[in-house]
Protein backbone atom coordinates (compact mmCIF):
# COMPACT_ATOMS: atom_id res chain seq x y z
CA UNK A 1 0.00 0.00 0.00
CA UNK A 2 1.67 3.84 -1.11
CA UNK A 3 0.87 6.15 1.57
CA UNK A 4 2.88 8.64 -0.11
CA UNK A 5 0.52 9.79 -2.64
CA UNK A 6 -2.73 9.71 -0.03
CA UNK A 7 -3.60 12.80 1.41
CA UNK A 8 -6.11 13.23 4.56
CA UNK A 9 -9.24 13.64 2.82
CA UNK A 10 -8.50 10.23 1.35
CA UNK A 11 -9.02 8.90 4.67
CA UNK A 12 -10.84 10.42 6.95
CA UNK A 13 -14.49 9.73 7.15
CA UNK A 14 -16.66 12.97 6.24
CA UNK A 15 -19.90 14.13 7.80
CA UNK A 16 -18.02 15.31 11.75
CA UNK A 17 -20.59 17.12 13.10
CA UNK A 18 -19.55 19.75 15.99
CA UNK A 19 -21.09 20.58 19.34
CA UNK A 20 -21.60 24.15 19.74
CA UNK A 21 -19.17 25.56 21.95
CA UNK A 22 -21.78 26.94 24.34
CA UNK A 23 -23.84 23.79 24.36
CA UNK A 24 -23.45 21.80 27.97
CA UNK A 25 -20.77 18.30 28.79
CA UNK A 26 -24.65 16.78 28.93
CA UNK A 27 -25.70 17.45 25.37
CA UNK A 28 -22.52 16.44 24.16
CA UNK A 29 -22.40 13.48 25.72
CA UNK A 30 -25.93 12.35 24.07
CA UNK A 31 -24.02 13.46 20.78
CA UNK A 32 -21.70 10.99 21.64
CA UNK A 33 -24.13 8.38 22.35
CA UNK A 34 -26.23 8.67 19.42
CA UNK A 35 -23.71 9.13 17.18
CA UNK A 36 -21.58 6.20 18.76
CA UNK A 37 -18.14 7.97 19.29
CA UNK A 38 -15.92 8.67 21.88
CA UNK A 39 -15.16 12.33 20.78
CA UNK A 40 -17.01 15.51 19.10
CA UNK A 41 -15.05 18.46 17.75
CA UNK A 42 -16.42 21.77 19.12
CA UNK A 43 -17.18 24.77 17.06
CA UNK A 44 -17.71 28.11 17.69
CA UNK A 45 -20.60 30.21 16.70
CA UNK A 46 -18.59 31.13 13.63
CA UNK A 47 -18.73 27.49 12.43
CA UNK A 48 -14.99 27.43 13.28
CA UNK A 49 -13.34 24.44 15.06
CA UNK A 50 -12.69 25.76 18.22
CA UNK A 51 -11.97 22.19 20.37
CA UNK A 52 -12.47 18.55 20.86
CA UNK A 53 -14.12 17.44 23.91
CA UNK A 54 -13.91 13.74 24.89
CA UNK A 55 -15.77 11.25 26.93
CA UNK A 56 -12.73 11.30 29.02
CA UNK A 57 -13.04 14.83 29.36
CA UNK A 58 -16.41 14.55 30.38
CA UNK A 59 -15.06 12.11 32.93
CA UNK A 60 -12.36 13.58 34.39
CA UNK A 61 -12.82 16.97 34.14
CA UNK A 62 -16.78 17.93 35.10
CA UNK A 63 -17.76 14.56 36.67
CA UNK A 64 -15.02 13.30 38.90
CA UNK A 65 -14.65 17.79 40.20
CA UNK A 66 -18.47 17.09 41.05
CA UNK A 67 -19.60 19.36 38.50
CA UNK A 68 -23.04 19.09 37.01
CA UNK A 69 -22.49 18.34 33.51
CA UNK A 70 -25.47 20.03 32.21
CA UNK A 71 -23.91 23.29 33.76
CA UNK A 72 -20.63 23.21 32.04
CA UNK A 73 -20.04 24.18 28.69
CA UNK A 74 -18.30 22.08 25.74
CA UNK A 75 -16.08 25.26 25.42
CA UNK A 76 -14.71 25.31 28.61
CA UNK A 77 -12.96 21.66 27.63
CA UNK A 78 -11.77 23.01 24.39
CA UNK A 79 -8.18 22.92 25.11
CA UNK A 80 -4.99 22.38 23.42
CA UNK A 81 -5.93 21.15 19.46
CA UNK A 82 -4.49 19.78 16.53
CA UNK A 83 -5.51 19.63 13.22
CA UNK A 84 -4.54 18.75 9.77
CA UNK A 85 -5.24 20.21 5.82
CA UNK A 86 -7.26 18.50 3.90
CA UNK A 87 -4.43 17.90 1.70
CA UNK A 88 -1.77 17.19 3.98
CA UNK A 89 -0.22 13.72 3.39
CA UNK A 90 -0.88 10.57 4.90
CA UNK A 91 2.70 10.21 6.08
CA UNK A 92 2.34 13.76 7.48
CA UNK A 93 -0.97 12.87 9.34
CA UNK A 94 0.73 9.69 10.95
CA UNK A 95 3.56 11.87 11.87
CA UNK A 96 1.44 14.53 13.77
CA UNK A 97 -0.92 11.77 15.73
CA UNK A 98 2.66 9.85 16.69
CA UNK A 99 4.63 13.07 17.41
CA UNK A 100 1.11 14.14 19.88
CA UNK A 101 0.11 10.80 20.67
CA UNK A 102 -3.54 12.08 19.32
CA UNK A 103 -5.46 8.92 18.12
CA UNK A 104 -8.40 11.28 15.86
CA UNK A 105 -7.72 14.36 13.74
CA UNK A 106 -9.83 17.08 12.30
CA UNK A 107 -9.51 17.80 8.78
CA UNK A 108 -9.49 21.11 7.90
CA UNK A 109 -10.61 22.28 4.19
CA UNK A 110 -8.17 25.57 4.72
CA UNK A 111 -9.10 26.47 0.86
CA UNK A 112 -12.75 26.24 0.94
CA UNK A 113 -13.73 28.72 4.59
CA UNK A 114 -11.40 27.06 6.64
CA UNK A 115 -14.50 24.62 7.58
CA UNK A 116 -14.18 21.19 9.50
CA UNK A 117 -14.78 18.34 6.48
CA UNK A 118 -14.08 15.06 8.18
CA UNK A 119 -12.18 13.28 11.34
CA UNK A 120 -9.36 10.91 10.71
CA UNK A 121 -9.73 8.04 13.32
CA UNK A 122 -7.29 5.12 14.73
CA UNK A 123 -9.80 2.56 12.63
CA UNK A 124 -9.62 4.82 9.23
CA UNK A 125 -5.72 4.38 9.69
CA UNK A 126 -5.90 1.08 10.12
CA UNK A 127 -7.66 0.89 6.90
CA UNK A 128 -5.42 3.06 5.11
CA UNK A 129 -1.73 2.08 6.27
CA UNK A 130 0.58 -0.78 5.70
CA UNK A 131 0.92 -3.41 8.73
CA UNK A 132 4.17 -2.30 9.74
CA UNK A 133 2.57 1.62 9.84
CA UNK A 134 -0.08 0.86 12.12
CA UNK A 135 2.19 -1.43 14.51
CA UNK A 136 4.74 1.75 14.72
CA UNK A 137 1.43 4.31 15.35
CA UNK A 138 0.40 2.16 18.34
CA UNK A 139 3.54 1.70 19.87
CA UNK A 140 3.97 5.83 19.32
CA UNK A 141 0.21 6.93 20.68
CA UNK A 142 -0.11 4.42 23.49
CA UNK A 143 4.08 4.82 24.93
CA UNK A 144 3.48 5.13 28.97
CA UNK A 145 6.09 8.33 29.04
Amino acid sequence: MDTTMMKARDVMHSGAKCVPEDASLMEAAKMMKDMDVGCVPICGTDDRLKGMVTDRDIVLHCCAEGRDPAGVRAGELAGNLHWCDADTTLDDVLDMMETHQIRRLPVIDTQNGHRLIGMISEADLARNVTDHQIAEFVEKVYAVS
